[in-house]
């Protein structure tokens, strides 16, 4: 099972991975001690421009990604709406109660959750494992059996993917594909639980046989360092955080700027 989906670069995959780690983990802690709903817009709408126009994803494959977390924001903001406490009632039937402090609570729920997955999806659209984990190699010291064991598990997930084609494939050729849900279960989770054991074992004795686990210094076949792109990158999301709080405070879109 190979999945092409045709891409460009944009100048976000140029970016040192390390840097943009740091960046965007800071932007997620900061998020967390935003309580203005109208600063939360206003960088949820910035990131999800970003996510349309520079992860170099043709749109439906972005629409199709973001459908899920867009799922999770409105069931977010609703349930905080609909089961929320308050003083100043809207609406009143049955378990559903809504209200004013429960309506601003929901918004400003539903756009936090948005904004931790558009920060997410822009790091994983635009960075490849392989410079990720050289760059924290090289910039941060991560020592090579580490670094070198996660890609090895990377370069697993879509050769399991492919594993469990085969054997769906086999079974159904075989008409055993049809039985209960407790023997499809044991039928495909033996061969590709053995398969993967084995291929583990294969991939610990070739790491041990290249010296993995030695502490010698060692050369990199990707040299990552810091660009142009790098600066731009911290300029446009210190002008992108900048400009959500200056329009959130002077030009809200609700009268409220904390909703604790």
């Amino acid at each position: 099972m190979k999945w092409n989906i045709v891409y460009r670069e944009t100048w976000l995959h140029h970016t040192n991975p390390t840097l943009k780690l740091i960046v965007l983990v800071f932007l997620f802690i900061a998020v967390l001690f935003v309580h203005n709903p109208n600063v939360l817009i206003n960088f949820s709408l910035a990131l999800l421009l970003l996510f349309m126009l520079y992860t170099g994803y043709p749109w439906k494959f972005l629409l199709l990604l973001f459908l899920p977390f867009f799922l999770i924001f409105v069931s977010t903001a609703s349930s905080m709406m609909m089961f929320g406490e308050g003083t100043k009632t809207w609406f009143r039937w049955g378990l559903i109660h809504v209200t004013e402090e429960s309506f601003l609570r929901g918004v400003h729920l539903g756009f936090r959750a948005l904004s931790f997955a558009l920060l997410g999806l822009l790091f994983s659209l635009t960075t490849r494992p392989v410079r990720l984990f050289y760059s924290l190699m090289q910039q941060l010291k991560l020592k090579p059996k580490y670094a070198y064991s996660f890609l090895a598990a990377v370069r697993l997930l879509p050769i399991m993917l492919e594993e469990f084609q085969t054997v769906h494939n086999a079974l159904k050729v075989r008409g055993t594909a049809s039985h209960g849900w407790m023997e499809k279960i044991k039928r495909y989770a033996i061969p590709l639980l053995s398969q993967s054991i084995r291929r583990a074992q294969r991939i610990a004795v070739a790491m041990e046989a290249k010296r993995f686990s030695s502490s010698t210094k060692r050369t990199f076949y990707y040299e990552i360092g810091f660009s142009k792109y790098d600066i731009a990158l911290v300029a446009l999301f210190a002008l992108v955080a900048a400009a959500a709080y200056y329009t959130g405070v002077h030009y809200p879109y609700i009268p409220v700027t904390d909703v604790r």
